[in-house]
């Protein structure tokens, strides 16, 4: 059986991810389509709107048919990081292509871009140093550096000012540089833009276009499949509110302001005197997006700094951060009959053990997929009666 792989978070998941997972199957022919998703907190550093089991039994019912878990580790991690995590682990559960979405929709400038890159590497080293040197941000620093190579190289190159573009070739770039046997696919991307609003005359949205539409309550319906959509209206009805960093803030607040600022220094990206701005602005604000609005600085995008602090929130150290050097397991969140059979024929031949219950694993990345259960849990305790199941309590999802 030939399997096909997606890397999602689904925060929600619409019309546009069905679309891309029915043309990830029909275009590289496969007979199953797997997904790495993000757990609980997610690659822009923030929680999930709703958890990990609801996104699962939404990807399953439309057109997924397995779904293994990012780790924690690389699920809020960097772009570079992200991608080597979801792409490792496709490869070691037997995927033969994996298949993004993309604003090019050709996979030739992406692996020109590769190539180029690679045989610059050096000029585009010194460029990212030298614009971070001048007080830029990490993403602008990448933008100049790949407009030097690109001018060096003088080649069609893809374009990496564009969200979906930067991680696809994040990902083609893990797959070449760890010598993975996993080959690209890439499916344009319809109508919406990464960050572009609602457009009612659309069947299709961005995921970013419907959060916002949600805390707005305007109507979202037409942009999700019919299950998806309920699955959402279901998670709202019982917890009266969609996770977010606005109402997780007394607990984020609280974790912040018991460090001292040296103990604050031990999360991944505390530094060049951040600690103290972390507990001054902390102190002084009322919500989350004022506390963002004062740290917001040219030199840390927002995207960064939420990672962070999601590091601070779930307690996650810069120590156990370069502990872990690559994914040790896959984790099994849901599986459709199609998937099952999949497992069965190829269970012998992945690279790394399958874990469909965490109560028989004492891995130390999977006990940070935990932790970040545990976190997520007790924010959303803070608006919500009804409890998500926990780790230890839920199997996968069989359809």
């Amino acid at each position: 059986m030939k399997a096909v792989g997606i890397v999602v978070e689904y925060n929600p998941f619409h019309n546009g991810h069905a679309y891309h997972a029915k043309q990830a199957k029909t275009e590289t022919n496969a007979d199953v389509v797997i997904a790495v998703m993000s757990g609980q907190f997610l690659q822009r550093g923030e929680p999930a709107l709703v958890d990990k089991w609801t996104r699962t039994k939404m990807a399953l019912q439309n057109g997924v048919d397995i779904v293994i878990e990012l780790p924690y580790v690389y699920s809020t991690a960097q772009a570079t990081d992200f991608a080597y995590g979801a792409i490792s682990l496709l490869d070691a559960i037997g995927c033969e292509t994996f298949a993004f979405g993309s604003e090019a929709g050709r996979i030739e400038p992406f692996l020109q871009t590769y190539e180029g890159i690679h045989a610059h590497q050096t000029l585009y080293n010194e460029q990212i140093r030298q614009a971070i040197q001048n007080g830029l941000s990490y993403p602008t620093a990448l933008q100049q550096a790949y407009l030097a190579v690109k001018q060096a190289a003088n080649i069609e190159m893809v374009d990496l000012s564009l969200p979906n573009n930067i991680l696809g070739y994040h990902y083609i770039e893990a797959a070449k540089k760890y010598h993975l046997q996993i080959q690209p696919y890439t499916i344009k991307r319809l109508q919406a833009g990464y960050h572009d609003d609602i457009d009612y005359t659309l069947q299709i949205a961005s995921a970013t276009g419907i959060r916002k539409a949600l805390k707005e309550n305007l109507t979202i319906q037409q942009f999700m499949p019919t299950s998806a959509y309920e699955h959402l209206i279901e998670w709202q009805q019982q917890h009266r509110d969609f996770v977010s960093w606005h109402v997780f803030w007394p607990l984020l607040q609280y974790a912040i302001l018991r460090h001292t600022p040296e103990q604050l220094t031990s999360y991944p990206d505390v530094k060049e005197g951040l600690e103290h701005a972390l507990i001054k602005h902390a102190k002084t604000s009322d919500t989350f997006e004022q506390f963002m609005t004062k740290l917001k600085s040219k030199r840390y995008t927002w995207t960064r700094l939420q990672r962070m602090l999601t590091h601070i929130y779930t307690g996650f150290t810069k120590e156990q951060l370069h502990a872990f050097e690559k994914p040790s397991y896959i984790r099994l969140l849901g599986i459709s009959a199609q998937g099952q059979r999949f497992l069965s024929a190829k269970k012998k031949e992945m690279s790394l053990p399958l874990i469909s219950r965490v109560a028989a694993s004492d891995d130390p990345m999977l006990a940070l997929d935990l932790q970040a259960t545990l976190m997520y849990q007790l924010g959303l305790s803070l608006f919500s009666t009804k409890k998500i199941d926990e780790d230890f309590k839920t199997p996968p999802i069989r359809l």
